[in-house]
């Protein structure tokens, strides 16, 4: 839950589920949701695929997931896992062997999709492996692959069908005395991923893998998964999230963090709140505020700066930020510090003296937060 006695309405009861491990992150009960991407190199390209992780992990993804399609990239698995500062998702299609292969490799945690991985015998042969390795399992039930028993009852992918497939996928892995899984039941549909995130979450007490899958561009998906996660997400639906771009998987970790940070259930670098502009601005605001966010990505620590065009928000605004600026007149404008009013500063300088106050404040709170944890 995310907890606000103050302001109760602001409050998240998450669904309670069961935790397993995916490598060292916890995924489910009361862990913090964690954030996924995917690498989009070739995975036999080790160099490229292990930036590309490295890349992310700076982001803040929790985990990366890799495609494992052939015995070369399952070969070329085990460097990367090696390499790799998180753990490591094989993503698993068709082939039940490649994900004997990336349990062997050292993988965290092994993808497959019920719809194509095979019969049963082959899933017992994963989980078997899954087992001896120490890798948890995520049931990725997706509609666009759905068992054609399933088609052939329903006639289309529906959120039953989702639901069955996947709770067929739980009894095989139940079955084999196996319960270190999390499943997902994707669709590109907001509508029909919501609703079958809805039946699974009620039928099992599995951790939830979140996502509207092939969402689209960095805009138009960005848009899909803020409705879709963040509506499961305020439902209390969801333990782990990815949300999936044809983009850079660094803008997916970004966006995945803020949906999470726009409903108080992680923190993690600045919060810039700012105003769209009008006539009214003492400043650019837009181009100020692209400036922040390349200079601020290096900052870790959670906090909160208002980039205000004028006074009529502005004031209001800081009050409730840890750093503030609110446009004025004569080329100058005022720092709130604290969501007090602290001192002028030019436009012309205001840029890197903002940057300056927020390294500040994070290195004062970073002391304060070690040194809480020291007593």
């Amino acid at each position: 839950m995310s907890h606000n006695p103050v302001r109760p309405w602001r409050n998240v009861y998450r669904r309670k589920s069961r935790q397993i491990m995916v490598g060292n992150v916890p995924v489910g009960g009361d862990a913090p949701i964690s954030v996924q991407t995917m690498t989009n190199t070739l995975t036999t390209d080790v160099a490229a695929t292990v930036a590309q992780v490295q890349a992310a992990a700076e982001a803040g993804a929790d985990i990366v997931r890799v495609s494992v399609p052939d015995e070369a990239s399952a070969r070329a698995l085990r460097e990367i896992v090696r390499e790799s500062p998180v753990p490591i998702v094989a993503d698993i299609h068709f082939h039940y062997r490649r994900g004997i292969e990336a349990a062997e490799a050292g993988a965290a945690c092994l993808r497959i999709n019920p719809g194509n991985i095979g019969s049963p015998d082959r899933v017992r042969e994963v989980i078997k492996a899954a087992r001896d390795h120490g890798c948890s399992i995520r049931i990725g039930v997706n509609a666009g692959s759905l068992e054609k028993h399933l088609l052939e009852k329903y006639g289309e992918p529906c959120p039953e069908a989702m639901v069955e497939s996947g709770l067929e996928h739980i009894r095989i892995l139940q079955d084999n005395d196996f319960h270190e899984y999390k499943i997902s039941v994707k669709a590109s549909d907001v509508f029909l991923s919501a609703a079958a995130y809805q039946g699974i979450a009620e039928a099992t007490d599995a951790p939830i893998h979140l996502g509207i899958t092939e969402a689209g561009g960095l805009v138009s998906g960005t848009i899909k998964s803020a409705i879709g996660l963040g509506n499961l997400l305020w439902m209390g639906i969801g333990d782990t999230i990815r949300v999936s771009l044809s983009a850079d998987p660094v803008e997916e970790v970004k966006v995945g963090y803020e949906i999470l940070k726009s409903l108080g259930l992680r923190h993690r670098g600045v919060n810039i709140i700012s105003c769209p502009s009008c006539a009214r601005q003492g400043f650019d605001v837009i181009k100020t505020v692209e400036a922040l966010e390349k200079r601020l990505e290096h900052i870790k620590t959670p906090m909160s700066l208002s980039i205000i065009g004028c006074v009529v928000n502005g004031p209001g605004e800081a009050l409730m930020t840890d750093v503030g600026f609110t446009g004025g007149g004569a080329g100058s404008g005022m720092v709130y510090l604290a969501g007090k009013a602290s001192h002028k500063m030019s436009n012309e300088r205001m840029i890197d003296h903002i940057v300056e106050e927020v390294e500040k404040k994070a290195a004062a709170l970073e002391a304060a937060s070690a040194a809480e944890a020291a007593e």
